[in-house]
């Protein structure tokens, strides 16, 4: 008889309630973080790295992972969808200036819940990523 092998790739250890609060904080924490230091571009960055470490570990942090990757997908779409409306209309500057802002707000809401175990869909934002 075999022993399991403590490194095969189908096997990863779960984390503990605490480990899953503070990763989800910085899913949505460093995303912030990364969008203030990259003027927006590099948001999806913390929150994608988190994801991708962390979604088999716990149901908690990878539903404020995948939470705080949709923040940042809905503003790049936000962004992309702003641009044609400046050159037609004007009224895309408005859009193009409160996304990173209302991006940048849903991630201090999430961090927060996330921070004291909440359970928490940002309103806004379409579920891409589970």
């Amino acid at each position: 008889m075999s022993q399991p092998n403590p490194y095969s790739p189908h096997q990863v250890p779960s984390i503990s309630p605490e480990q899953e609060r503070t990763w989800g904080m910085i899913a949505h924490a460093g995303a912030l973080a990364a969008m203030v230091f990259s003027a927006g571009f590099l948001g999806f960055v913390g929150s994608l790295a988190v994801y991708l470490m962390y979604k088999d570990r716990g149901p908690f942090v990878r539903a404020h992972a995948a939470n705080s990757l949709n923040v940042q997908i809905t503003m790049f779409i936000w962004i992309v969808v702003s641009i044609p409306l400046i050159l037609l209309l004007g009224l895309g500057l408005l859009t193009l200036i409160a996304a990173p802002f209302v991006a940048g707000a849903l991630h201090i809401v999430g961090a927060i819940k996330a921070s004291n175990g909440e359970w928490w869909n940002p309103p806004l934002t379409p579920r891409f990523v589970r």
